[in-house]
């Protein structure tokens, strides 16, 4: 059986795809890069927005044209809330919601193998980052997200599974990255009554003293939620834990905010804490989502936003345009704005990214840096920075080492 993968969406997904993909191949079967090579493809889907279920579904119909005999498979986000609308795609088989692989085998008729591997060489040659999921699920409810209803609520895995997860992958990868879906909560689930739980600081601090040589990197926290614990590795040990953060702000505003149901910091406290760890840190790569023209938002706060993106010294940022999940509270909120509204403040804020982005590179351009190989793009080598800067490099040279130093050009 020959099948093909494909994944939209977070990283969490693209986890969930490595433990699909390594179920399938203990069966047997073989991966292949071309869906006209394949008997299955297994597309894993994202709801983030309206945008990514339509790509998924011009995608799966994109790679069942010409192609008779193909049995697709739609795993993750988008499948759990399915309304039928992707069952009926050509070529679809089945539609699973989440993405466990024993489920999804048995979806195609194919038996499991039992004691699947937990990680697996596959980024061995020119690709040393992998990915480790510490948890799933969230326990809050952002009014413009569907995500809470599709991968359900916080479930956090044991910290020795996860060392053991993440020594198995060290053989291979030199920068392993936590992921998740909302990571920052780690452990609050697990406690019990006589017992306060692991914190995703405490995960962090028994991952590098059982591997000291990794480079660790947080994918996305709310920058309310690294703790002490958190920033004290960020400051003292950066050769363990890259100085580089994907903060989700979504607006500046508090009363968005609030209308976003994101109760848990203000516009104030967010900023309190990266300019606290910023004025700690000499090399610090920020990154951040926004959501362009929520419903009901002004001008004003629109205009709160961009001033606080332009006070924060981001290095990146990831702008959304603001789209209806159906799902999602968000759908029934009244003030909903007028397209071209909403993409000019979405331009707006991207061109503010890019000229933060540019601004950052070049102040950092002649400087040393502590890179780890990502993968080929065009030829050359990519090689990531601590601070999540990309470096390409020629492969003429390279002496296969996952991690060496890099000058910044």
């Amino acid at each position: 059986m020959n099948v093909f993968f494909h994944t939209f969406g977070c990283r969490a997904n693209q986890y969930d795809t490595e433990l699909v993909r390594l179920a399938f191949t203990a069966t047997g079967a073989t991966v292949v890069d071309d869906p006209a090579a394949a008997d299955v493809a297994v597309v894993n889907s994202c709801t983030v927005t309206g945008e990514s279920e339509a790509k998924l579904r011009r995608f799966v119909g994109r790679i069942a044209r010409g192609h008779e005999g193909l049995e697709t498979v739609v795993i993750g986000c988008a499948a759990a809330l399915d309304d039928g609308r992707i069952a009926a795609l050509p070529s679809v088989r089945a539609v699973v919601g989440g993405a466990d692989p024993e489920t999804v085998l048995q979806a195609l008729g194919v038996t499991p193998v039992p004691d699947l591997p937990v990680a697996s060489p596959a980024g061995q040659g020119v690709r040393h980052r992998a990915l480790l999921k510490i948890q799933d699920g969230c326990d809050e409810h952002c009014t413009f997200c569907a995500t809470t209803l599709a991968r359900g609520a916080n479930r956090s895995r044991p910290v020795a599974e996860l060392v053991a997860e993440a020594r198995a992958l060290s053989r291979h990868h030199a920068e392993i990255v936590l992921t998740g879906v909302h990571i920052g909560t780690y452990g609050l689930d697990r406690a019990t009554e006589n017992r306060q739980p692991t914190t995703l600081g405490g995960l962090l601090e028994a991952l590098v003293t059982a591997l000291p040589h990794v480079r660790f990197r947080l994918s996305s926290i709310e920058a309310t939620e690294v703790d002490d614990t958190i920033a004290r590795l960020l400051i003292e040990a950066p050769r363990n834990l890259a100085a580089h953060l994907h903060a989700p702000l979504q607006s500046g505003s508090d009363r968005v905010l609030k209308r976003m149901g994101r109760h848990w910091y203000t516009a104030r406290s967010y900023r309190a804490r990266l300019e606290w760890l910023a004025e700690r840190l000499p090399v610090f790569g920020l990154g951040a989502d926004i959501i362009a023209g929520f419903p009901g938002e002004t001008d004003a706060d629109h205009r709160a936003t961009v001033a606080l993106v332009q006070a924060l010294p981001f290095t990146y940022l990831h702008v959304f345009p603001f789209s209806v999940r159906p799902d999602a509270p968000a759908a029934k909120l009244a003030g909903r704005l007028p397209p071209p509204v909403i993409k000019g403040r979405a331009a707006e804020l991207r061109a503010l990214g890019d000229l933060k982005a540019k601004a950052y590179r070049k102040r950092r351009t002649g400087e040393l840096a502590d890179g780890v190989v990502s993968g080929r793009l065009a030829g050359r080598l990519d090689a990531v920075t601590q601070d999540y800067l990309s470096v390409y490099l020629s492969t003429e040279d390279w002496d296969g080492r996952a991690r060496f130093e890099v000058r910044i050009a």
